[in-house]
């Protein structure tokens, strides 16, 4: 198997969104994607805008026109991805792609390093900092390329599934 590297992927303008929810839907019904492409983000960022004079933090797209993916890059990703509905192209010279190198991702907020974790899905866990900081949870999903794991709190009298990220937990 070859090594997952983000990519870049133009789009139509206003269509990053929908881009993304149509690559992840192929994914949902093509099994053997998920092991390939293994995350589709639009990047955003928070900006205060100032509207009747009431200072307003908004989420506004970084790269408006473009998708970034984490996958596999074959014939049959590269396919899938480039006959997605809204999708223009890959970026790179040509009809080839480019991945994205450690320097480009840095500023984006994508680690690439993976974490060592001394536990595993059905473990007990401690979260022992951020907001569910305190919280014990049994461990339900690891995501190593997000480096989260997802656990089960118990939040007004029902289970919740909650997404943490490894460096605010530790295993009991």
């Amino acid at each position: 198997m070859a090594e997952a590297k983000w990519y870049v992927v133009h789009t139509y303008s206003g269509y990053e969104n929908k881009v993304k929810a149509n690559i992840e839907k192929t994914i949902e019904n093509n099994k053997h994607l998920a092991e390939q492409i293994l995350e589709v983000r639009v990047p955003l960022q928070d900006v205060i805008e100032m509207k009747n004079g009431a200072r307003k933090t908004v989420q506004k797209k970084m790269f408006p026109g473009y998708v970034l993916l984490n996958m596999e890059m074959n014939d049959d990703t590269w396919y899938v991805v480039r006959n997605t509905r809204g999708v223009t192209g890959f970026v790179g010279p040509g009809s080839k792609p480019v991945p994205l190198t450690e320097a480009e991702m840095k500023p984006l907020g994508i680690k690439t390093e993976n974490v060592s974790i001394d536990f595993a899905e059905g473990d007990s866990i401690s979260v022992v900092a951020g907001i569910w900081k305190d919280t014990i949870g049994v461990v339900q999903k690891l995501d190593y390329s997000k480096q989260t794991a997802t656990i089960n709190v118990e939040l007004f009298g029902r289970e919740t599934p909650v997404e943490i990220s490894f460096a605010e937990v530790r295993k009991l």
